[in-house]
């Protein structure tokens, strides 16, 4: 997931998320914690996008994952190059696939409709993600 600008955003490896169709439109959904630095950009942002990378790239997926850009520059750390969508959202030139979503949706996840056991194992310390909802509007694919 990536949200800012070419010149000023930040990346997260993320698995928790989703493709569907809400009000006749094709959308992505992703979920994210509030601790994490790319929440504050996809908060301020209208678009954000979902890059898909290959095999090759799971050294850089898992550092993505693992590091904060507020310490790394993980575009440098991955020798990832950005590029701008028409919207002018980051996505990363080494994608096989780049989902483009204008953000339709945000709400942060309600503790009291979550089973127990759900949040005694991904939430202990009750860090509950918002829910992003983007309409697709452009794809990119090799």
């Amino acid at each position: 997931i990536t949200a800012g600008t070419p010149e000023h955003g930040n990346t997260m490896t993320a698995s928790w998320g989703g493709l569907g169709v809400r009000g006749g439109a094709d959308v992505a959904t992703c979920y994210i914690r509030p601790q994490r630095y790319t929440y504050e950009f996809i908060e301020k942002s209208d678009y954000f996008t979902l890059s898909f990378l290959g095999e090759a790239y799971r050294k850089q997926l898992a550092l993505c994952g693992a590091k904060s850009g507020r310490e790394v520059d993980k575009v440098k750390e991955c020798g990832f190059t950005v590029q701008a969508a028409e919207c002018g959202a980051p996505y990363f030139d080494q994608a096989e696939l780049v989902l483009v979503c204008r953000k339709r949706f945000a709400q942060p996840m309600d503790p009291a409709n979550i089973p127990q056991d759900v949040k005694e194992k991904w939430y202990p310390q009750q860090d509950y993600h918002t829910m992003y909802i983007g309409q697709i509007v452009e794809v990119l694919a090799r």
